[in-house]
């Protein structure tokens, strides 16, 4: 059993916000007996990098084991359930540094009911620190721990819509060196940008299909509340969808562009290259001809052998260049 007056493991922080009233954060070294949610509710937001996180979820009151699961597994895709009033699952998020956001993709495990919310990741997760930002600054705003959710999620969404305006601005850079005049390879531009726009537009679509589905499940343990939550988390996470969609048809239209300048340019090589060897094919064979150490060769004797075979050498260019010029060829 886990000590209810020992510190909860893995803590990152911990909120008992009472709707209406200012928040109250907890201290690092608080204990279960100390994070009960009591008046208002409890946000606890913990590091599964701490083994332990698991056994004290098990002691926490209201968890069932299919949220305990969701809180502490370690799978990377989305996923949205309901069981027993509680909704519980994983989001996909962008990784935080200590003083930048990046572009890897994170993943934010939860698990709520109308007395407490608890979240748990790995990595620092990019949309958790902006909304505890939001709690410090007004937690009245906040009723409920769906609320929470809400503005979680929402926040994913700003923060996606950021990413997508970079990658719009780098489609755009690499898109003038593309269509420009001087022959650029911007291959290795654009595919991470394109392997990056793919991975988004998956997890995207799971999380809204699986947000859909919790939405239209005709289950018990479904509040109104929440159906309509999920209903509007859908059409926000739908719109961005389609930008992002959008910047992966344009993504895949530039690389085909490039597929196709590349070959382009490789056939033109080839065309040159083709035109040389027709050429020099008829002296190479002359040269070739006056080098055999044979007898009786003609222009042998005499002074002006060399000179002979400079004419012929010259003749047979300037004959394949006719015969290429008459063929439509050259």
């Amino acid at each position: 059993m886990f000590p209810l007056s020992s510190t909860i493991p893995g803590l990152v922080w911990a909120y008992r916000i009472r709707p209406g009233e200012r928040s109250e954060r907890l201290p690092a070294e608080c204990s279960l007996a100390e994070a009960e949610p009591g008046d208002g509710f409890i946000w606890l937001h913990l590091n599964l990098a701490d083994g332990r996180v698991g056994a004290f979820l098990e002691q926490f009151d209201g968890l069932t084991p299919p949220a305990i699961a969701a809180l502490t597994t370690h799978d990377t895709h989305a996923a949205l359930s309901v069981d027993e009033g509680l909704l519980f699952g994983t989001l996909i998020d962008f990784q935080r540094e200590f003083d930048s956001t990046t572009r890897d993709i994170g993943w934010l495990h939860f698990a709520l009911s109308e007395r407490f919310i608890i979240t748990t990741r790995l990595q620092p997760i990019r949309s958790v620190d902006k909304v505890r930002a939001a709690v410090d600054k007004n937690a009245t705003r906040y009723g409920s721990p769906l609320q929470v959710f809400e503005l979680l999620v929402a926040e994913f969404q700003r923060g996606l819509i950021a990413v997508v305006l970079e990658l719009t601005e780098e489609l755009n850079q690499i898109e003038d060196q593309v269509y420009g005049s001087e022959l650029r390879d911007e291959r290795r531009r654009l595919t991470p940008v394109r392997r990056l726009i793919v991975r988004l537009h998956r997890h995207l679509r799971t999380m809204l299909l699986v947000m859909r589905r919790a939405a239209a499940a005709d289950d018990e343990d479904l509040s109104e509340d929440m159906e309509d939550s999920l209903a509007r988390l859908a059409a926000r996470l739908e719109a961005v969808d389609q930008d992002v969609y959008a910047l992966a048809d344009r993504a895949r239209l530039l690389h085909e562009e490039l597929d196709s300048k590349q070959s382009a340019e490789t056939n033109r090589h080839l065309y040159i290259l083709s035109l040389m060897t027709a050429l020099l094919l008829p002296p190479s064979l002359v040269t070739g001809f006056f080098g055999m150490n044979t007898t009786a060769l003609p222009f042998a004797e005499g002074l002006h052998g060399t000179a002979y075979a400079f004419g012929f050498i010259l003749i047979s260019v300037i004959l394949s260049w006719w015969i290429l010029r008459r063929t439509g060829i050259l």
